[in-house]
């Protein structure tokens, strides 16, 4: 049972290591660097919403769930059965708990340049650019957009 406990706690706390994808995050690694920046003008915005793509979540899961199950009959078939059954549920279980835990709110921008073209940018939700406003496009590893004041 502790070791379920375990891979419980360490499946919130993977939760609180959802990264953070607003416009006014900035990654350690983006912090001192040069960035090309681009005026232009919101078309369009979408919201979206942003999906951890890693599977850490179901793999906690899946052995918390193999653990839990192999206490049934130890020894045993039912042991055997268990555990895999556990593994199963436990994966999928959670999968969806990181799922649900990691799932932030973004919005899509698409922006056409005052150069010419049309730029994509997605982001968190922490700055909100309604279309017809003027912005900037940040390129760089983390691109963003900020409104232009």
């Amino acid at each position: 049972m502790k070791k379920v406990l375990a891979a419980v706690s360490a499946l919130l706390i993977l939760s609180a290591c959802a990264p953070r994808i607003g416009a006014n995050d900035y990654a350690t690694s983006n912090v001192n660097q040069v960035n090309v920046t681009k005026m232009g003008k919101v078309i369009s915005v979408r919201q979206v919403q942003v999906q951890n793509n890693d599977n850490s979540g179901a793999v906690i899961g899946t052995v918390a769930g193999g653990v839990a199950g192999s206490q049934i009959g130890r020894g045993s078939t039912a042991g055997v059965l268990g555990a895999l059954g556990g593994a199963l549920v436990g994966g999928v279980v959670g999968d969806l708990a990181e799922d649900g835990l990691t799932s932030q709110v973004g919005y899509e921008y698409v922006i056409q340049l005052d150069q010419g073209g049309l730029v994509t940018v997605t982001q968190g939700s922490d700055v909100y650019i309604q279309p017809g406003q003027r912005c900037l496009v940040i390129y760089g590893k983390q691109a963003r957009v900020i409104p232009y004041n």
